[in-house]
């Protein structure tokens, strides 16, 4: 059974036909193959969009949908038929116009005129320590470079460059199809020129022809202080050469911060876990906790409790923006003794035998208690 057309774009039974076309744009540009290449269901779904977008773009379909649902469309002569598309770019460009995707949404490339090259990212991984600090790195990648020996032209030097005889020289080819929507003109790139409109009669012996040759490329970044795991960095015009004299692409840097067992990150604050034998718990004593500056001695009162935080300010990671650094939340695991000798036996019953009421008592209530506990 199809799902809901509305469900399918997100808007409520009364939108308007402004919020509907809205509304589509939104998941075309979402499921579109140019842009979507993780989600296999990507062209399916984008059908789906068509079809409701079909539907409820038309007033006359759009009450007969809205009074007898699918089957009232199915039983009024409707049917989808995307089978007289060669590809989702072609439907797509039914609904958007010849230019499809590039001109729907403005991304920038022109068919046939100058494009800009692919972006390129790579990751680098640090620890927490130089995520706190700050790191400089050293990033190694592959890019495409304008091929020096032709200059880009993809011709050898000397020889000359003619007009495409495919698609003489528009760089496009135009076909005619009927579909269910009527006679539509097909419009895609020249695949023998790549759109230039214009071929080299003997390609380039270095770049076989692309005006492009693959370089290796080194690069020093400065990983700001308080980076985040995932976060990216970009480096404008680092990426792929452009074709036809278009900008280069840039380089994004993804840095990964490697986990350290002795934290748990929360934004800036930190978090960390210190084990403390029951006795000097009751005492009071100090102990070392460990920081991204090293470790550091830190006083444990008399009388803590399993479960207690120890707050130290400002020991945690800077903010990458605005904002103060964040705190190193030091919680007191609270270890009672196992396997005791004879002797420890002895000195626990003692001090068993002398409590009293003044040791144990707390100014915590049962449901405070019973939320502590709980919590930890």
């Amino acid at each position: 059974m199809p799902r809901d057309y509305y469900e399918v774009l997100g808007v409520s039974r009364s939108a308007d036909e402004t919020e509907i076309k809205k509304a589509f744009r939104r998941l075309a540009r979402e499921l579109h193959p140019d842009t979507n290449t993780e989600d296999p269901q990507a062209e399916d779904k984008f059908k789906e969009a068509a079809e409701a977008y079909e539907v409820l773009s038309d007033a006359d379909r759009r009450r007969q949908y809205d009074a007898y649902g699918h089957e009232g469309l199915r039983s009024g002569g409707y049917a989808p038929n995307f089978e007289g598309f060669g590809s989702v770019s072609d439907l797509f460009s039914a609904f958007f116009g010849s230019g499809g995707f590039d001109t729907a949404f403005g991304t920038g490339r022109q068919r046939g005129g100058a494009m800009q090259g692919g972006d390129v990212v790579v990751a680098v991984a640090i620890d927490l320590a130089q995520a706190a600090h700050g790191e400089r790195a050293e990033i190694d990648y592959e890019a495409e470079v304008r091929c020096e020996h032709c200059h880009g032209n993809g011709a050898e030097p000397g020889t000359p460059i003619t007009t495409c005889a495919r698609c003489h020289g528009s760089g496009q080819l135009q076909t005619v199809a009927r579909t269910a929507f009527g006679q539509m003109v097909r419009t895609t790139v020249c695949d023998v020129c790549g759109g230039d409109g214009r071929v080299p009669e003997q390609p380039c012996t270095v770049c076989s022809g692309a005006g492009k040759v693959v370089e290796d490329r080194s690069i020093a970044v400065d990983i700001p202080a308080g980076i985040a795991d995932g976060q990216r960095i970009r480096l404008s015009g680092r990426g792929h050469a452009g074709e036809r004299g278009g900008p280069n692409g840039d380089l994004y840097v993804v840095v990964r911060v490697t986990e350290d067992e002795r934290f748990v990150r929360d934004q800036e604050d930190l978090h960390t876990v210190i084990d403390v034998a029951a006795p000097l718990a009751a005492l009071g004593t100090t102990v070392q906790v460990p920081s991204l500056d090293g470790d550091i001695p830190v006083e444990i009162p008399a009388g803590t409790q399993p479960g207690e935080t120890i707050t130290l300010r400002s020991r945690g990671l800077p903010p990458l923006g605005r904002g103060r650094t964040g705190d190193l939340h030091v919680h007191v695991n609270v270890v009672i003794p196992r396997k005791l000798s004879r002797e420890q036996r002895d000195l626990l019953e003692q001090l068993a035998a002398s409590l009293d009421d003044r040791n144990l008592r707390t100014d915590e209530g049962m449901l405070t208690k019973l939320k502590r506990a709980l919590a930890g």
